[in-house]
């Protein structure tokens, strides 16, 4: 009888624990185990002032093609492709300098920013793209059509009449802050490097 109840006792706490210990690992397990890998990355954030006076568009069919040695399929890839962009020109505010003067209530404008494009915005369908069997296209081939397309983009912009109708609604600008600044019994005087912005 005193054996007995020995091994009872004892089947009771080796259960008991068991049981305890089946627990313990259920709620361990149900407990999320998280791990956070945190980098922060710092950007320099510069404050931009431009003024857009003008944006283009422009659709336009671009031609690239490389080879090695010989300009024969196997050797060769080319591509055909259509350039959608956007092209807006204006001027960088910050390159202007501004003086007033409470007492005699004028207001001096320095170096006027001549125009300039301030972004070029693609957007490229490819077409007629083939490839040899010892030149094949990559990423990296991808990359520099895109630059190059955009490059063409800008000398078509740079040849278009953008920059004069730029400059010419800069001049606009510029006269209706004189007549804002000159209603408000302000004499404004624009000296510019840029013969077609001087007043």
């Amino acid at each position: 009888m005193h054996k007995t109840f020995w091994i009872i006792l004892i089947c009771l706490l080796v259960g008991f624990s068991g049981g305890l210990g089946f627990w313990y690992f259920m709620t361990r397990q149900n407990q999320k185990q998280i791990q956070e890998d945190k980098t922060v990355i710092l950007e320099k954030i510069k404050k931009v002032a431009k003024l857009i006076t003008v944006e283009g568009y422009f659709t336009e069919i671009y031609s690239y093609k490389d080879y090695y040695y010989w300009d024969i399929n196997p050797l060769r890839k080319k591509v055909l492709l259509r350039i959608k962009a956007k092209v807006s020109v204006g001027i960088d505010l910050q390159n202007l300098k501004i003086e007033m003067d409470q007492d005699q209530k004028s207001i001096k404008i320095y170096c006027c920013p001549a125009p300039e494009i301030l972004s070029i915005d693609t957007d490229l369908d490819y077409y007629d793209l083939s490839e040899g069997t010892f030149n094949t296209f990559n990423e990296s081939d991808y990359n520099a059509i895109q630059k190059k397309a955009k490059a063409f983009i800008k000398t078509i912009a740079l040849k278009s009449d953008l920059m004069k109708q730029s400059t010419d609604q800069s001049v606009e600008f510029l006269e209706i802050v004189q007549s804002i600044a000159e209603n408000g019994g302000w004499e404004v005087s624009i000296i510019s490097s840029t013969p077609i912005l001087q007043k």
